[in-house]
């Protein structure tokens, strides 16, 4: 029975002192550094985060996930607790986004900033202060690639809209019909073969002609100033009918009056005469090209086709 007794006493002690040293180890293991609350309020899907994963601020740890629940208020909304180090400079523009640790898949909180020197966010234990969560890497990844996607399906399907059989004709008779102008197109240089061939008889001609258009306007031109030389034909001519007028007018007076009359008009178409030859030389030195071409044409006037008035 004494066995049994102490048996007894001695399991009893094992027990309470393998109790003592788990509550010593959970008291010497336990976190010991005050944390203040925040909390995460966002609709987009969480995977990977668990209770007591790790906060980051910049690539530093700074707290941990405390716990992760339904938001009661607003249906669909999830909140995730953070317990975070006080010196932690958490600010107004202080955002959080969801990384991932390597390819285990197991997620963390990294917190950011947009701008330094923006004031500090307050927080109490009652009222936990709100940081917004942005989407990460792989939540813009994962919406751009769906938009990729999408796109993809509409180009195959227009693409495939594109390569219908009735378009297929169409574009097999497109086809056909650029082969045909390339064919007619390939004929057209033995076509103008000849043509080309002519083109250097052609070209000294044209130079020919325009070197006897040359000459012919230098002769004109030689015989215009000629014409008006001083002592030349005109000015001899010019002097020859004032003679022959003066000589009339001296006969005139001598002659009976009925002849005066009939002097008097050949008088005066022998100086019309004159005039005209004067102003015909007068234009063959403006113009020496009227020889070939004639003289211009007159100007429309108002009413007339092609009559523009004058500017100012």
């Amino acid at each position: 029975m004494e066995n049994r007794s102490h048996a007894l006493m001695t399991g009893f002690f094992t027990i309470t002192l393998l109790i003592a040293a788990v509550l010593f180890g959970l008291w010497f293991n336990r976190d010991r550094v005050e944390r203040v609350p925040y909390m995460l309020a966002t609709t987009q899907p969480v995977p990977g985060l668990n209770p007591q994963a790790a906060v980051r601020y910049r690539g530093l740890d700074v707290g941990k996930v405390s716990d992760i629940d339904f938001d009661p208020k607003v249906t669909g909304q999830i909140l995730v607790s953070l317990s975070i180090d006080p010196d932690t400079p958490i600010t107004h523009t202080t955002f959080a986004t969801l990384g991932y640790q390597g390819v285990t898949g197991i997620a963390f909180i990294q917190l950011d900033d947009e701008a330094t020197g923006s004031p500090r966010l307050a927080t109490n234990s009652t009222n936990p202060s709100r940081i917004p969560l942005r989407p990460g890497l792989f939540d813009q990844l994962e919406k751009r690639g769906k938009r990729i996607l999408a796109q993809t399906e509409e180009a195959t399907a227009r693409l495939n809209e594109l390569l219908s059989p009735a378009n297929q004709q169409v574009i097999l008779g497109a086809f056909a019909d650029v082969s045909a102008t390339a064919n007619a197109y390939r004929a057209l240089p033995q076509q103008l073969a000849p043509v080309i061939a002519r083109l250097p008889a052609l070209a000294d001609q044209a130079q020919g002609t325009l070197q006897s258009v040359s000459a012919l306007a230098a002769d004109a031109n030689r015989l215009t100033r000629s014409l008006q030389a001083p002592n030349g034909p005109l000015e001899r001519i010019s002097g020859s009918v004032e003679r022959v007028g003066l000589t009339l007018e001296a006969v005139g007076n001598g002659v009976e009056l009925d002849a005066l009359p009939h002097v008097i008009s050949l008088t005066e178409d022998t100086r019309a005469s004159m005039r005209a030859l004067k102003n015909t030389m007068n234009n063959l030195n403006e113009r020496p090209q009227s020889i070939l071409f004639g003289a211009p044409g007159t100007p429309p006037g108002p009413g007339e086709a092609g009559f523009s008035a004058p500017t100012k």
